[in-house]
């Protein structure tokens, strides 16, 4: 049987979309892997959206219930970052997670995260770092990236996001940052990792 990845996501200008399908092209690469990419529930009013000009949710990217989650053997969980923290429609989406906790139905399955920041000093790790809080009540397994992807991760010549928590971008304090060709590749990279290790944990 297929290694189920899902890749569940929330974005606001749409980096955290484009690093999802990155991270799915380097998952893809990984034969008996079947991917899968979602975006959680939005909980702010189509107004308040309107006048935020945030992105249109990706309708080839379909919604995820909790539930769901149960069904992959493992999971990216990509967001932006609010003062430090995971964005507050992802942190919903895991308060929502109660049953699935209480059962430990995630319980053995890893599990990584990505990002998106306005800008250098935005908590990229620090928004990864109380994540994984997250991940630690449900028993998951974080898979950090690492170092790698190599020679890149040390490079000093150019602004970039990610980190050895996992892929990230700088969107720009107003959205318009286009992501680089580093922190595309760092995602894909991710994806690719990050499936490899969960197709070794599912054959144990």
């Amino acid at each position: 049987m297929a290694t189920k990845i899902y890749i569940v996501y929330y974005s606001t200008w749409g980096h955290v979309a484009t690093l999802a399908e990155e991270m799915k092209k380097g998952a893809d690469s990984v034969p008996g892997v079947e991917v899968t990419v979602w975006r959680v529930p939005e909980t702010l009013p189509e107004e308040v959206l309107g006048k935020m000009h945030a992105a249109p949710g990706r309708e080839d990217h379909p919604v995820i219930t909790a539930s769901q989650l149960a069904e992959a053997d493992g999971i990216l969980f990509g967001f932006p970052t609010r003062f430090g923290m995971m964005a507050a429609q992802m942190k919903a989406f895991f308060d929502s997670t109660g049953g699935l906790w209480q059962a430990q139905s995630l319980s053995g399955k890893p599990a990584g995260v990505f990002f998106a920041t306005g800008t250098q000093g935005g908590g990229q790790e620090t928004t990864a770092l109380t994540a994984v809080t997250q991940l630690t009540h449900h028993g998951m397994l974080f898979v950090p990236v690492g170092y790698t992807h190599g020679a890149g991760m040390f490079a000093m010549d150019e602004v970039k996001g990610g980190s050895p928590y996992g892929a990230g971008i700088f969107a720009g304090a107003d959205g318009s940052r286009v992501p680089s060709d580093a922190e595309l590749a760092l995602a894909a990279h991710q994806g690719k990792y990050f499936a490899g290790i969960a197709k070794k944990l599912k054959a144990i």
